[in-house]
């Protein structure tokens, strides 16, 4: 069923509005896009390049957040002749609309990856291909990257292959109906097969070693009466639709390393002092991890909704510091990585499914589609393979600035003028140095923060006790100030 989300409505949403666009320009985030990149994707959205291959009866669907129109992956699911399962995993060509050293291309690398704002989104391609001409939406004939990925009826791989097609989606899914439609027992056969090759896939991920973290998000919301701040666990259609994402990301690793030439995105394994750190905050939250317990099954053992599970999966998050971008082209000198691998997944991986809001994804896809095809690799993308690692970096830094930036700004909102008011509240995490300061999440609303001990620098005193790690307290806010996006609590 779809998870509760905690929520508070915003009493003036054009006030956080008018604060959101100052906030953009003072993150100097670019809304508007260049004459000339307008111009060029005109042009492209009709002239695109086009495949020869028509796959457009392949009855595809996408399944995206409501209201999504930037779809950059439609999939079919069936069963093979002799047992196992096929998924067809068509995923948007924007290459097709590109032209390399181009306004669109070079307007890309500057923004490097779609951002997004509570009121607006700033994408990495203009409307007119993201949303339109390259997006999978239904009924409409599109170019597309399709992979043709045979499972074994454990669901372990024995064919990958890929090749450009027009496709064509017949129809658009959210989350919460393929879910509604499976616990009611309403499954068709595409979303019952969606369910079961995701089982299949999640458990071929225990067996590898790998965990899927479950951590819920923070969600900022925009309904007819302002904004809503909650957290969302992923559900089960969450982690069946990530499996295909995922199975379609480690078939396109293996095909670059084979061909020694391509984009991974990778983490090394975290040290062991990391995981004793969170054997001690599992003890604090009163999680129980036994010795002989693997860190993925207990990870699968916790349930996300449970305010003390909640706040340790935010601590695991922790181990996937370190993640980032590999490129490699072992006859030009640039080898691949000692440790190719993504110690999360426990197998090597690259980004690949995502073009439309990710730069990196365009030049993997194209990557992969000269290799199946035993093409060369354009040269355009062979010699933008280096540079790649450091745009995507940059990216995801700024990526996660916005995100920071908006959720601090919106809980200051929600919460200006209740300065003096106690809530309950969860110590989620302790200052090393200082054990009576620490990170608080709030029950309701839906709010993480800052929270000093009774008489600690908010009130000017000196600091108590430590802060209970994983205890339920009250606490005091002591300061919402929307204008530098500061929220702060006192222990009561």
């Amino acid at each position: 069923m779809p998870r509760r989300k905690l929520r508070v409505k915003a009493a003036d949403s054009a006030r956080i509005n008018t604060e959101l666009a100052e906030l953009r320009a003072h993150l100097e985030i670019h809304t508007e896009w260049p004459e000339v990149v307008l111009a060029e994707a005109e042009e492209a959205a009709e002239s695109p390049r086009l495949p020869e291959y028509d796959a457009t009866d392949l009855p595809l669907f996408t399944v995206d957040p409501p209201g999504s129109r930037d779809l950059d992956q439609a999939m079919h699911l069936t069963h093979r002749a002799g047992g196992g399962y096929r998924v067809y995993y068509a995923i948007a060509d924007v290459a097709a609309f590109v032209r390399p050293g181009g306004a669109i291309d070079a307007e890309a690398r500057r923004r490097v990856e779609t951002l997004y704002f509570p009121d607006h989104r700033v994408p990495l391609h203009p409307a007119r291909i993201s949303e339109d001409v390259a997006s999978l939406l239904p009924g409409e004939p599109r170019p597309a990257l399709l992979w043709q990925l045979d499972l074994d009826a454990d669901g372990a791989v024995v064919l990958a292959d890929l090749r450009r097609a027009m496709v064509r989606s017949h129809r658009r899914l959210d989350y919460a109906a393929v879910e509604r439609a499976v616990d009611l027992g309403g499954a068709d056969e595409q979303l019952g097969l969606l369910a079961t090759v995701g089982r299949l896939r999640e458990e071929q991920e225990r067996a590898r070693g790998g965990i899927s973290l479950p951590v819920p998000e923070q969600e900022i919301e925009e309904t007819l009466h302002g904004y809503v701040l909650g957290y969302r666990a992923p559900g089960p259609a969450d982690g069946w639709n990530a499996q295909i994402s995922l199975l379609t990301g480690m078939a396109a690793a293996e095909l670059m390393l084979d061909a020694g030439v391509g984009l991974l995105r990778t983490l090394p394994a975290a040290p062991a002092a990391a995981y004793e750190r969170l054997r001690r905050i599992a003890g604090a939250l009163d999680v129980d991890w036994p010795q002989a317990l693997p860190y993925p099954e207990l990870i699968r053992s916790l349930d996300p909704d449970v305010p003390l599970n909640a706040a340790f999966l935010n601590a695991c998050t922790g181990l996937l510091r370190g993640a980032g971008y590999h490129a490699f082209d072992e006859s030009r000198g640039l080898p691949a990585p000692a440790d190719p691998g993504h110690a999360a997944l426990a197998a090597p991986y690259a980004h690949c499914t995502a073009p439309l809001r990710r730069l990196g994804d365009r030049f993997a896809q194209e990557v992969c589609a000269a290799v199946a095809a035993g093409e060369d690799v354009p040269d355009w993308a062979r010699e933008a393979l280096p540079a790649v690692p450091a745009l995507m970096a940059g990216g995801d830094r700024r990526s996660g600035e916005v995100e920071r930036a908006c959720v601090d700004l919106v809980e200051a909102e929600l919460l200006a003028g209740r300065e003096g008011e106690d809530f309950t509240a969860v110590v989620i995490d302790v200052d090393g140095k200082r054990p009576g300061s620490g990170t608080v999440q709030l029950r309701e609303p839906a709010v993480r923060a800052r929270c000093d001990g009774t008489g600690g620098a908010d009130h000017g005193g000196p600091a108590v006790a430590a802060l209970p790690l994983g205890g339920l307290i009250r606490v005091r806010l002591t300061r919402a100030d929307p204008a530098t996006r500061t929220v702060r609590f006192a222990a009561v």
